[in-house]
């Protein structure tokens, strides 16, 4: 288990801007509003040879539990009672502040190593802030800028006092092994085991995502709660599931694009697109009270572009009756609303109470396992003669489209090449018969398909004679 590492501060520190120094991205939303941070979130860091897991965090605000600021707090102090050492970081330009010294109290009371981190340090202006930290009584602060990386030697000399020796990097280590990856040998499909499956789980404002996937790590994890726009950063976090390595995505909820209009909205809905790029598989969580909105129709289009697969979960299923008739009705729905990824997994959940979940993790798999899937050309090709004959592609300005043959050059999402003369002048609606002949023929459910025209080419594989 690596070392653990939490920030701590009050609001506007700059304690996210010095996790994505650590982690040497920019992985948390940095923003001049205080309190952008609400759950926390953790990410790789790297200081020379130490390797250790940080932790951004929000605050310690004193709120009842139930608030969302209370549940705010319980997620920090969670934090802190995991952790190994401590960062606790002030704003050396502001000087100390009340809240800096309550603060400064209740990581006393955890019991672990703390470090204190005069930020905003640069520049002669910053000085008395600095000298005023020593007013804390925990120790000799470290004057530091995170945004320019000014001051992170001295970082780096005070962990290797805090951290354990398992922390420090060993340049004589054994390169990693080769990833185990299981192919297919007629078509060629690859899945790499070693690494993990990296989901997103996309969404509108209140669909239960985060009680989702809290149900899936078996802890409450993520800050959840009736108040719409809780989660802001697109947190990734590591699970297994049947033996199978993931990385999670919490999204914050998106709203029609008129109604994003504060600054950290904008910034939380890039990120949550970020996380959809970077994802293999999506899970586009609705609300089955009220499913098929047209923002998520327009997320359910987004995936499609991206070239992701893509899972969708009906959450909230504990409060719908006739469930049976209802998941009937709603799986033909998904089709006829969302003919470019004609037959996607429909999958009533309750992240509430943990139905169907096993289900939901069954299809998000599979699904991907589909996405990896390599089509060899002889198959293609023993499917593609029988299609042309039977319906044959218009003829464009009186001349014959021949279509010679096909290929998938390449998966993720599956990419297939059709060549011949005239081929770029086939229309849409043929390119739609060809891609939905490809889905329902080999199983292509799920995931969106690329189908390119090329003029040339002869057919490899005409006058051979079929194997088998």
């Amino acid at each position: 288990m690596s070392a653990r590492v939490a920030i701590i501060g009050r609001p506007n520190v700059g304690k996210s801007t010095l996790f994505n120094r650590l982690v040497g991205r920019k992985l948390a939303l940095v923003d001049d509003e205080p309190g952008v941070t609400r759950d926390r979130r953790e990410g790789d860091a790297r200081l020379a040879d130490l390797a250790f897991t940080i932790v951004d965090t929000a605050g310690l605000e004193e709120s009842d539990p139930e608030t969302l600021a209370g549940r705010m707090r319980a997620q920090t102090e969670a934090a802190l009672e995991d952790c190994d050492a401590i960062l606790f970081v002030v704003d050396a330009r502001a000087g100390l502040t009340s809240a800096d010294r309550h603060f400064a109290q209740a990581v006393r009371r955890a019991g672990k190593p703390i470090i204190v981190i005069a930020n905003k340090a640069e520049g002669g202006a910053a000085r008395d802030g600095v000298y005023d930290a020593f007013g804390l009584g925990l120790g000799d602060p470290i004057a530091l800028s995170a945004e320019h990386g000014e001051g992170l030697s001295e970082l780096y000399d005070a962990l290797v006092e805090v951290l354990p020796r398992s922390a420090r990097l060993d340049p004589d280590e054994e390169e990693a092994p080769e990833p185990l990856v299981l192919g297919d040998e007629e078509d060629g499909s690859e899945l790499d085991l070693a690494k993990p499956l990296r989901i997103a789980v996309l969404g509108r404002p209140n669909a239960g995502k985060s009680t989702l996937i809290n149900h899936i790590l078996g802890q409450d994890r993520l800050l959840t709660g009736p108040e719409p726009g809780i989660t802001r950063d697109s947190i990734g976090l590591d699970a297994e599931w049947r033996g199978r390595k993931l990385k999670i995505f919490d999204t914050a909820g998106l709203r029609r694009r008129s109604r994003v209009v504060g600054k950290v909205e904008k910034l939380a809905v890039a990120d949550a697109l970020r996380a959809v790029r970077f994802a293999e598989v999506v899970v586009l969580l609705l609300d089955a009270t009220i499913p098929f909105e047209k923002q998520d129709l327009t997320l359910a289009d987004l995936v499609e572009q991206e070239g992701r697969a893509l899972v969708i979960g009906l959450n909230k299923w504990d409060l719908i009756d006739n469930k049976s008739d209802k998941a009937r009705e709603l799986r033909a729905e998904a089709d006829r609303l969302l003919p470019q990824l004609r037959g996607t997994r429909v999958i009533p959940v309750s992240g509430l109470t943990g139905a169907h979940v096993e289900k939901l993790m069954e299809a998000i798999v599979a699904t991907d396992a589909i996405w990896n899937t390599r089509i060899s050309t002889g198959r293609l090709n023993r499917w593609l003669k029988p299609v042309v004959d039977t319906t044959p592609p218009p003829a464009v300005a009186g001349r014959q489209v021949k279509i010679r043959y096909i290929t998938q050059p390449k998966a993720r999402p599956p990419f297939f090449v059709l060549f011949g003369n005239s081929v770029a002048s086939i229309p849409e609606s043929y390119k739609r018969y060809l891609v939905n002949g490809l889905r329902e023929t080999f199983g292509l459910i799920g995931v969106p398909i690329r189908l390119s025209m090329r003029s040339g080419g002869d057919n490899p594989y005409a006058g051979k004679k079929r194997r088998g």
